[in-house]
């Protein structure tokens, strides 16, 4: 689809909006028919791309500890060895308990995120073109119901998936570090020590921990949404995208690797603070 065959606005919201299934009577419906489907429907873009490059992570770093030799490393096994000691040197940097999860959860969370955010600089136009083309040539639909969104981590409920995976794993070691009871006077004796601002105690520390998942989401979702959107508004200047494209693409590379490496660290942090006893 190109965007001179429709007006800008209907340009950018086609490449803002997810491919969408859900359930309705009639059975299986997508995209459109999906419109009143609420909470029940599926990003399918969102799962299938990634779970595919969740997928691609883990065969990659399998292919390079299949083939590492003790001798001098290639080039793979050296890049997949840079990246593993920068996370486990994070980790021993800021978490502060014992727990052979973090590493493993670290590295996976700044891989994975970071190749979903990669996707932001495959040009906005190809893939929903092809998807447009799929659905025109093997189904009979037009291409401009047709729909691919890209980037997983521009979906606030992938970024918000993630988040309350991390946000679960800090509740389980509050609890199994410092014991119900412990957790519990956590969030009602400080910072005031005393019975009588136990209500303002909980208040206070229960918006501290649910700030946390929300954080890390909306930090997430809001950077590569807004970066995706200049992306798009880019490719609606017809020649000037071409002088335009390159520098911001360039730039946006900072980015894509600073949002994955934030949303590690703060996962870091939080965990030592569920793992801190005192």
């Amino acid at each position: 689809m190109m965007a001179s065959e429709i007006t800008t606005s209907e340009y950018i919201k086609h490449h803002l909006t997810n491919a969408t299934m859900c359930s309705t009577d009639q059975g299986i419906a997508f995209n459109k028919a999906c419109a009143d489907a609420g909470f029940w429907a599926w990003h399918v873009d969102t799962l299938a791309w990634s779970i595919g490059l969740g997928i691609l992570f883990l065969w990659l770093f399998r292919s390079a500890a299949k083939k590492a030799t003790t001798g001098v490393p290639g080039k793979w096994q050296a890049f997949v060895e840079i990246i593993i000691e920068f996370v486990n040197d994070n980790v021993r940097d800021s978490f502060h308990g014992r727990n052979n999860l973090i590493a493993p959860l670290a590295l996976t969370i700044f891989v994975w995120v970071f190749l979903m955010n990669l996707m932001d600089l495959v040009p906005v136009d190809v893939l929903p073109w092809l998807a447009g083309q799929v659905g025109y040539h093997g189904f009979g639909m037009d291409p401009h119901d047709v729909y691919m969104k890209v980037v997983p981590t521009t979906d606030l409920n992938l970024t918000l998936a993630l988040a309350l995976g991390v946000f679960f794993l800090i509740l389980f070691y509050s609890v199994k570090v410092k014991g119900f009871g412990g957790f519990t006077k956590e969030l009602t004796m400080q910072p005031f020590n005393h019975w009588a601002f136990i209500p303002v105690n909980f208040i206070l520390e229960s918006v501290t921990l649910l700030a946390r998942p929300f954080s890390l989401a909306l930090r997430l979702f809001g950077n590569l949404y807004a970066g995706e959107l200049i992306f798009i508004l880019i490719a609606t200047l017809g020649l000037w995208q071409l002088p335009l494209h390159f520098p911001w693409a360039v730039f946006h590379i900072l980015v894509i690797v600073l949002q994955a490496f934030i949303f590690m660290m703060l996962t870091i942090v939080y965990l030592s603070l569920a793992h801190e006893d005192h």
